[in-house]
């Protein structure tokens, strides 16, 4: 996850006759697949298995041949914080232009074979990893598999797709140069992160995107596309044996080993605020307190915690006291934001500006009260009930779905049967644990940040 908001990752649009003509037919079929998955994704007995490659491949498998139709995501470790000093956007550049020409294949052959072989194909660039995905009829798979091969092996990245790649995503740029939202946002991440890459936007600026090369982009894609740094799921019509195949196919002639540059652990400057004024109608708000590693034992004390405060969007405190009580605002919500090297617990919410001190002021009273006393039994009770049953419909609801929360536990090193332990991990949160957690991360001065008109005063200046 990301604190950055915002971000864009420039994909060309294109619209071709007959491609087009097919590309909805291929879509209304992806539609009648999405509403038939959910069957899957609700039986508890769903079947994932570990699927290793001659070549040392390692992929998560749902197999399901109800549908005629395959899914596949990955990531490879390293994202936009790898960017080099000076060249911020580089990573996210190249997630745009991977189906811009592979191989043999020039743009404009390389999309009218996507076309024809009915398949989808994205990448996108994260603050730690970078994720590529494709959806296929599984009859196509020969054609949509050797596309994923030559665009993960053999990208192009000729310099009139890098060109106009690079203006989409400057025309963005600039229209976010008058966005107060994101201006305010660059200024948040530069005051809690400091020179740290997670404090650089990843789509990088007018000067950084100028002096990108294609050489540049060249050595990125080398130094991360290893075996060694991928995490693959597939969900869909291909058994293991032909999987195994295909993961050879398209990834077991990358290097073993990546040669990424190694990115530092940051704790966040808690304990200022920031005011970002602009004569708006309505002032956002913006408070962030330490947040905890996914794989520290206090995780799902915190993960329940957080869904007490804010995280649970109709039924948490927050929502009861700032929206339901007081009519302060439409939306207020925390979120526990768990990046590679740093991680946050953040609350959120926008209100009338003459009301944004009281609202501050509710927003922190709030937070105080559950360091201090933490939840009570019935909340935790719920709380534990609604996290284990819609555990499913958030995270299963779709074969793309699927196979992007497999890749996500891979990448947390949560293990193969981790759906099966998860309802008996959270049940084991105890309500004392949940308060030690609130008490921990909530018990400091957070860092808040008010875009909008000047204050005239500031709410609840002390801890919370």
């Amino acid at each position: 996850m990301t604190m950055v908001l915002g971000h864009r990752t420039a994909f060309p649009a294109r619209e071709r006759g007959e491609g087009k003509l097919y590309r909805v037919i291929v879509t209304l079929c992806f539609a009648l697949f999405f509403l038939l998955l959910p069957a899957l994704a609700a039986r508890a007995e769903m079947n994932i298995q570990e699927v290793k490659s001659t070549k040392g491949i390692t992929a998560w498998l749902v197999e399901d041949h109800s549908i005629p139709l395959i899914a596949i995501r990955f990531v490879f470790d390293g994202g936009s914080a790898q960017d080099p000093a000076g060249k911020e956007g580089l990573v996210n550049l190249m997630t745009g232009l991977f189906d811009e020409g592979a191989g043999d294949l020039d743009s404009d052959a390389f999309q009218q074979k996507l076309d024809d072989a009915g398949a989808e194909m994205g990448f996108q660039a994260s603050r730690d990893g970078t994720y590529g995905s494709m959806r296929m009829l599984s009859e196509q798979k020969d054609e949509a598999f050797d596309l994923l091969r030559l665009a993960v092996n053999k990208p192009r990245f000729d310099q009139a797709p890098i060109d106009r790649i690079r203006s989409q995503i400057l025309s963005g740029i600039l229209a976010n140069e008058r966005d107060p939202n994101t201006v305010a946002q660059q200024r948040w991440l530069r005051a809690i992160y400091g020179e740290h890459p997670y404090s650089r936007s990843d789509q990088g600026s007018k000067q950084s995107l100028a002096g990108i090369t294609a050489d540049d982009i060249r050595a990125f894609h080398k130094a991360a596309f290893a075996r060694g740094g991928v995490h693959v799921a597939v969900v869909g019509d291909i058994d293991a044996a032909t999987l195994g195949a295909r993961l050879d196919e398209v990834f077991g002639d990358l290097p073993e080993k990546q040669a990424l540059a190694p990115v530092a652990d940051v704790t966040p400057k808690l304990g200022q605020h920031l005011e970002v004024n602009y004569d708006l109608p309505q002032t956002s708000l913006q408070l962030a307190w330490p947040g905890v590693k996914r794989g520290d034992p206090d995780f799902f004390a915190a993960v329940l915690m957080n869904e007490i405060l804010g995280g649970s969007t109709f039924t948490s405190r927050l929502f009861a006291e700032v929206r339901e009580k007081r009519g302060l605002a439409y939306g207020v919500s925390s979120d526990l934001v768990d990046n590679e090297h740093s991680h946050t617990l953040l609350v959120t919410t926008a209100t009338r500006s003459d009301r944004a001190a009281e609202t501050l002021s509710i927003v922190r009273q709030v937070v105080k009260d559950m360091a201090e006393n933490g939840p009570n039994e019935e909340e935790l009770a719920a709380i534990k009930k609604y996290m284990i049953g819609a555990y499913a419909i958030s995270n299963l609801d779709s074969s793309s779905s699927i196979a992007a929360t497999l890749v996500e536990l891979q990448v947390d090193h949560l293990g193969i049967d981790y759906m099966q332990r998860r309802a008996a991990l959270i049940n084991a949160v105890t309500l004392a644990d949940v308060k030690a957690a609130a008490k921990k991360l909530l018990s400091v001065d957070p860092a808040v940040m008010v875009i909008g008109p000047p204050m005239l005063e500031v709410a609840g200046s002390g801890k919370g």
